[in-house]
């Protein structure tokens, strides 16, 4: 039997060009395209049709008696996140060596259940401010207003491991500011957004690129130690501007590649804010979501506009698990698992070995 943690190190071992067992090309985190990550396309012979929904599995594991879990991203075929689904959607087909095709596996004899999966998974926001002198004299507060809903409306009631926030801000310098490490506590976030002052800057001018290029490291170096920790990880960079790039450090086509060879894993929003904005730069920074605030009258609800696109990604990610009645002797089986979500539809296959496995199930 595949031991889990084993497993996760195997996994991330070949992300590293370690050989495991398996070629490098077969571990996809792609998070955020239309692919299957380590899952296959459905045998023809269960005739479910095109799909609507895509399950991009990340990582699958058994564990004894009779365990099989699997973490996925469900999403559409635009690539937007499909959150908040429950175990009853999922139908479970599993397909022995004995078997023409598959056999359907009841939810409720299996204890299919949709379970918490703050061991091997973790979101990261990083939300970046453009605090130059525009922004202090003229729309500070209701920034920090919308920064403070924007953090209650991503992180979760209760803190847990698997959400995190830093926040981190600009202006014409050639460094991006921490304001407050990474962290799960919404107060704190909130807290250090409350010590914003008109002070904190004295350099009027708006190094935009630069903040662009250094939050897009800062994001790669997180899911960097999540995977030295055996992690899977996902980040999002949120940034907020209400100008252009004044500070002329760094060229905005390097700043645009940077975004778009970026590590898959990351999503990027932009918030703009007010008429000297340049939507399409914008737009380039932000390739997962941009909006744009008319005033500031505007922001808060512009940034919750991104914080409901921000959750939806976090949310998206499921570890599905449930018992199997494959047996030791079985071999490897063939899984199917497919949704139903009202119209649509969507199911990925894949395999695992019931190796070990004996009656009874957590």
């Amino acid at each position: 039997m595949k031991n889990f943690f084993r497993q996760i190190s195997c996994l991330f071992m070949l992300a590293l060009a370690v050989a495991c067992g398996n070629a490098d090309d077969d571990v996809n985190f792609n998070l955020n395209q239309n692919e299957l990550g380590k899952g296959e396309e459905v045998d023809d012979c269960l005739n479910f049709g095109e799909n609507d929904l895509i399950l991009n599995i990340q990582e699958k594991y058994t564990t004894l008696p009779g365990k099989v879990s699997i973490l996925f991203k469900v999403s559409d075929t635009d690539g937007n996140p499909v959150p908040g689904l429950t175990a009853n959607k999922f139908t479970i087909y599993e397909q022995g060596r004995n078997d023409d095709c598959f056999n359907t596996i009841s939810s409720s004899e299996s204890f299919a259940r949709i379970s918490p999966n703050t061991q091997i998974f973790s979101n990261n926001t990083i939300l970046v401010l453009d605090l130059s002198n525009s922004v202090l004299q003229g729309s500070l507060e209701e920034l920090k207003s919308a920064s403070t809903s924007f953090v209650n409306n991503v992180m979760p009631a209760t803190p847990t491991d698997s959400f995190k926030m830093a926040i981190y801000w600009f202006d014409g310098e050639d460094e991006l500011h921490l304001l407050n490490e990474l962290t799960s506590s919404a107060t704190e976030l909130t807290t250090a957004i409350e010590g914003i002052t008109a002070d904190i800057s004295n350099d009027p001018s708006t190094d935009l690129y630069g903040a662009v290029i250094k939050s897009t490291n800062i994001a790669e170096n997180v899911l960097k130690q999540n995977t030295s920790s055996s992690v899977i990880g996902a980040a999002s960079v949120v940034l907020f501007t209400d100008g252009t790039d004044q500070a002329s450090r760094y060229k905005e086509a390097d700043a645009i590649k940077k975004v778009e060879d970026a590590n898959p894993n990351i999503s990027f929003f932009s918030i703009g804010l007010g008429a000297e904005i340049d939507t399409q730069v914008l737009q380039s920074i932000g390739k997962t979501a941009s909006v744009v605030a008319a005033n500031a009258s505007e922001l808060e609800a512009t940034f919750n506009q991104i914080s409901a696109r921000v959750s939806e990604q976090a949310n998206s990610f499921y570890l599905f698990e449930y018992c199997t009645p494959k047996r030791d002797g079985s071999g490897t089986s063939n899984l199917v698992i497919r949704v139903i979500d009202g119209s649509l539809q969507g199911a990925v296959q894949t395999e695992f070995s019931a190796n070990g496995f004996t009656g009874g199930c957590e």
